[in-house]
């Protein structure tokens, strides 16, 4: 992909959006600043709320972007028996969570905006992961060493709970990290 003559910013901080955009091999810069406040309406659908959360974290990008530039969003939530799980707030939060997933499957919902000064585009993805009957002691192990606070569903697919208690997926394992790759290229498509 030729993307001269336009700088890609990512307002992003999760460390996994950054590896996998760069692993597009296209340059980019990260910028977090935002004054977008993570609320949607209750009335949302679930599987739009990701989409949602994307466009309003575009749209309160901290400064007008200029001709060159294009801003790269993205939201991501589990849900899993119409129960939407975020970022949990708390470890009590987390447990909760992965003890709520164990046994069972569910959707993880990736949504990306991209967006230059005349055009905005949104599209969002959807994989089912299936879990495992987890145990207490194995949820308190991944709690204890991994923290998972800032990944929604309390859990990272690339990390120990997803090698031992994740026994198929259904879809983009990308789009589980948080960043539907195939996704974002074809879309970057349209705009460079």
């Amino acid at each position: 992909m030729n993307t001269e003559g336009k700088r890609i910013i990512l307002a992003s901080g999760s460390p996994r959006r950054k590896e996998l955009l760069a692993g597009l091999c296209i340059e980019f810069k990260v910028d977090t600043r935002n004054n977008f406040e993570e609320t949607y309406n209750p009335d949302t659908p679930h599987e739009k709320i990701p989409e949602v959360l994307s466009e309003g974290k575009s749209y309160g990008f901290h400064r007008e972007l200029s001709d060159d530039e294009i801003l790269i969003t993205s939201d991501t939530l589990v849900l899993c028996e119409d129960r939407v799980m975020g970022k949990p707030q708390s470890r009590e939060n987390a447990y909760d969570m992965l003890r709520f997933l164990s046994g069972k499957e569910h959707k993880v919902i990736t949504a990306v905006t991209i967006r230059d000064n005349k055009h905005i585009s949104t599209l969002s993805d959807t994989a089912i992961v299936h879990f495992k009957q987890l145990s207490d002691s194995e949820i308190y192990f991944y709690l204890d060493k991994f923290e998972p606070y800032d990944k929604a569903g309390a859990y990272g697919i690339q990390e120990w709970i997803g090698y031992i208690g994740i026994d198929k997926i259904e879809g983009s394992y990308f789009t589980i990290m948080g960043f539907p790759v195939h996704l974002v290229y074809q879309m970057l498509l349209t705009f460079v």
